[in-house]
């Protein structure tokens, strides 16, 4: 009897241990990535650029709040946020306070679903059907947010276009309202990519192909995404289980060729996801994909 007994106890343990890892450890072991991405003009100085997604920011989040802040030691070129910063009402101070010491530099941000609403309970099952209901809460102070970055000099580029001069060198940018929900709107900044501009970057924070080829096609270099948390729960050998949107497992977080290099378009278009910084209240644990930002050293392609 014994035997019997012990398997679904040592199973029940371990499931235990895990979720203890996956929700008290791992979804606060702040992590920074950093890739290099070979798209400038050869002969081009390095650009280092500061990504940040998906903060999901409450206000008692002061170790997130501190180590975001934290990043400015880092001395990047620009920074780029694609969304998602907030978690709960009261929450807009406690993110501005985090990106105060980046608001110094230049930088760039689209807004998202989790900045207009508030989370709600959800039966996280729903992430396995590709169609299910879009449960909203209340509206969130997205504007106090909004205007609190574009006070310090961040580019709006919610569905618009825009551009950055960093030492001296212009990126042009295009951005997207949040395709999750229905709001972009590529018609508003559709057409060609700035040819005359040393870097051509797309903003979008959910990274649904169908926008991300548009760009592409516009001759964008580089698109930068957040939304899928790099799935959140990684199976180790296997992945992410979902990624919350139509890109596949496999382009699920960090940096890969969406098209590649042609006469015209010398740089092909790169794609850097976000595994991102936070997880809903209601769903607090990330297994095999710690939070994290990443810093983009964008250098001269061959």
């Amino acid at each position: 009897m014994r035997a019997i007994t012990a398997v679904p106890t040592a199973l029940l343990a371990t499931g235990a241990a895990t979720l203890a890892y996956a929700g008290l450890h791992e979804r606060t072991r702040w992590t920074l990535r950093r890739f290099d991405v070979p798209v400038l003009a050869p002969g081009s100085a390095p650009l280092r650029v500061l990504q940040l997604s998906d903060l999901h920011m409450t206000a008692g989040q002061t170790s997130k709040q501190e180590w975001v802040a934290g990043l400015a030691a880092l001395e990047p070129d620009a920074v780029i946020t694609t969304g998602d910063n907030l978690a709960g009402m009261d929450a807009v101070p406690a993110t501005l306070r985090a990106l105060d010491p980046l608001l110094d530099l230049p930088g760039a941000f689209v807004l998202s679903s989790n900045d207009y609403f508030a989370p709600r309970p959800k039966n996280p099952l729903k992430y396995f059907w590709s169609e299910h209901e879009r449960v909203h809460g209340e509206e969130l102070p997205w504007r106090d947010l909004r205007d609190g970055m574009t006070a310090r000099g961040w580019a709006d580029v919610t569905n618009a276009r825009g551009e950055l001069v960093v030492g001296g060198r212009r990126i042009s940018l295009a951005g997207l309202d949040d395709p999750h929900l229905g709001r972009d709107r590529y018609d508003l900044v559709q057409g060609p990519a700035d040819a005359a501009a040393d870097l051509r970057l797309g903003l979008v924070h959910a990274p649904e192909p169908r926008v991300l080829d548009r760009f592409a096609a516009d001759g964008y270099d580089l698109l930068l995404c957040g939304h899928t948390h790099g799935g959140q729960l990684r199976v180790p050998f296997y992945g992410a289980l979902v990624t919350n949107c139509g890109i596949d497992r496999r382009h699920v977080r960090w940096l890969h060729r969406w098209t590649e290099p042609t006469p015209a378009h010398p740089t092909g278009t790169w794609l850097h996801v976000s595994a991102g910084l936070g997880t809903s209240p209601y769903a607090p644990i990330r297994f095999a994909c710690p939070p994290e930002a990443t810093l983009l050293t964008l250098t001269a392609r061959l």
